[in-house]
């Protein structure tokens, strides 16, 4: 059974009840996650809070350290991460290595933290008055990750937290523990104070004790949509800070004047990469006009016919399973209704044969409306979804007028229809010629709307106003002539 991390320990969840985590490619058994209990916050936030008085007190400078030692102990172990990324969620082995590296990426900025949090000073504010604002660590924040992205997405909120100065218990997804299980040992290895990162192991009850803790100061969570609304507002309500990342539908608008070949090899990586599950993955391609949409149409086609299937381990192969067989069997319920509704099947990936996994291959349909139900909720699957629009107003309106707005693509070599785009679309994150419009590390990271529920976004700067609260002093000192 796998244990929880509390206090610089590993000890047993209190908790009676487990979650079986699986390899997706091969169905096999890998550990059981246990179901924890609000005892296991509790005794985590506890520890937390022990150990915030000391590591507040810790120099910023010393800080870092930690996260430097963690680094390279990052860059030594990237491989053996990677193969436990593909094996407990099923991306290939080189998508693996890239969210590690852009897991060690946010590392590397939150070492920058001396500078990152450095505040302001003016003097003379009137006669005599000087005014000068700092950022101060808060206390214990928590972070609730999703199974996608076991190793990046955690490593977008603990080490900015504990860079500045608070402590932090984090709750992986109960679907891939094991990733963070062998980064919490690496860090035990740089000698990080006890109680500075804890992690707890649960469901449901874990993450309403998260967001209720008296002791905890804010939450970040990413996830689906539904999720993440019920952590914004169980947490908010208790007056904790909040970002809550949630789900996408994200649109590819391709113009006449596109490169076409980069453009639909580009989209296609973008639908179908990490079997498509990931909050940044494209989704419906609109394709302005009717020559554009055939020439898109069929060259994606080509290319989806092509992907190769199968464990993400094997180096022949372009994509893995996706991660449960409810999952599956989801996607597969939206491509029939899809298909009812009259959507055209071109590619056709739901046959995979004697694949023992939840695999799926790509599957293409042409002719999508905004009426479609497909068209409208996120897949967070291997689904390509074509569509034709007018014009560049056409397809931003269509665009818009999703109720999510996490990222949109325009692939185009016109610079004026470039500024249109980035000036009108509502998404928060947006790409030219980008499949997958990813912020680096040093960037805020957050979409808009149903995508993200909050004030501050996550990493970069964002991340550091999120974990820091603005002090101001205003300070003026009068001059006893009798002593000096």
């Amino acid at each position: 059974m796998i244990k929880n991390y509390i206090g610089g320990q590993w000890t047993a969840s209190q908790g009676t009840n487990s979650f079986a985590v699986v390899n997706p490619a091969t169905t096999e058994e890998l550990a059981q996650c246990p179901m924890g209990t609000a005892a296991d916050v509790d005794a985590a936030v506890a520890a937390a809070q022990a150990a915030f008085p000391a590591w507040r007190q810790t120099p910023v400078n010393d800080r870092v350290q930690y996260l430097f030692r963690l680094k390279q102990l990052l860059e030594e172990h990237a491989e053996e991460l990677a193969r436990c990324i593909t094996t407990e969620h099923g991306k290939t082995l080189v998508e693996a290595r890239g969210s590690v590296r852009r897991g060690i990426q946010m590392v590397e900025t939150a070492c920058g933290m001396p500078t990152l949090m450095m505040g302001d000073i003016l003097e003379d504010i009137a006669a005599g008055i000087d005014s000068q604002a700092v950022r101060r660590p808060m206390g214990v924040f928590a972070g609730i990750a999703p199974f996608n992205f076991p190793a990046m997405v955690p490593m977008w909120f603990w080490p900015f937290a504990i860079a500045a100065g608070n402590t932090f218990v984090l709750k992986p997804s109960e679907r891939v523990p094991l990733t963070q299980m062998k980064i919490f040992e690496l860090l035990a290895k740089t000698g990080l104070p006890d109680g500075v990162i804890n992690m707890v192991h649960g469901g449901k009850e874990v993450v309403d004790a998260l967001c209720t803790h008296p002791e905890i100061q804010g939450v970040s969570f990413v996830g689906s949509t539904p999720v993440a609304k019920h952590v914004y507002t169980t947490a908010a309500a208790a007056g904790k800070r909040v970002q809550a990342l949630g789900g996408a539908k994200n649109f590819m608008v391709v113009l006449p004047d596109a490169v076409m070949d980069k453009a639909a090899s580009t989209a296609l990586e973008s639908i179908i990469g990490c079997a498509g599950e990931r909050c940044l993955a494209g989704s419906v391609v609109l394709s302005v006009g009717d020559e554009t949409y055939d020439v898109i149409k069929d060259r994606i086609c080509e290319e989806a016919r092509s992907i190769r299937v199968g464990d993400g381990l094997s180096p022949d192969v372009d994509m893995g399973p996706v991660i449960s067989q409810a999952s599956k069997d989801r996607i597969l319920g939206l491509i029939e209704r899809a298909l009812e509704e009259g959507a055209e099947l071109l590619v056709d990936g739901r046959d995979t044969g004697d694949l023992p996994g939840y695999f799926l291959k790509p599957t293409v349909l042409g002719n999508i409306t905004p009426e479609m139900e497909i068209s409208r909720e996120e897949v967070f699957g291997p689904v390509v979804l074509l569509a034709k629009a007018d014009s560049l107003d056409h397809s931003i309106a269509w665009l818009n007028d999703s109720p999510y707005a996490n990222t949109a693509t325009l692939f185009t070599t016109n610079g004026a229809a470039a500024r249109q785009f980035s000036y009108e679309a509502a998404p928060a994150m947006l790409g030219i010629n980008i499949g997958v419009p990813a912020p680096m590390a040093f960037f805020s990271f957050g979409g808009a709307k149903d995508s993200f529920f909050g004030d501050v976004k996550a990493h970069g700067r964002a991340g550091v106003e999120f974990f820091t609260q603005e002090v101001v002093t205003i300070q003026r000192w009068i001059k006893d002539s009798s002593i000096w």
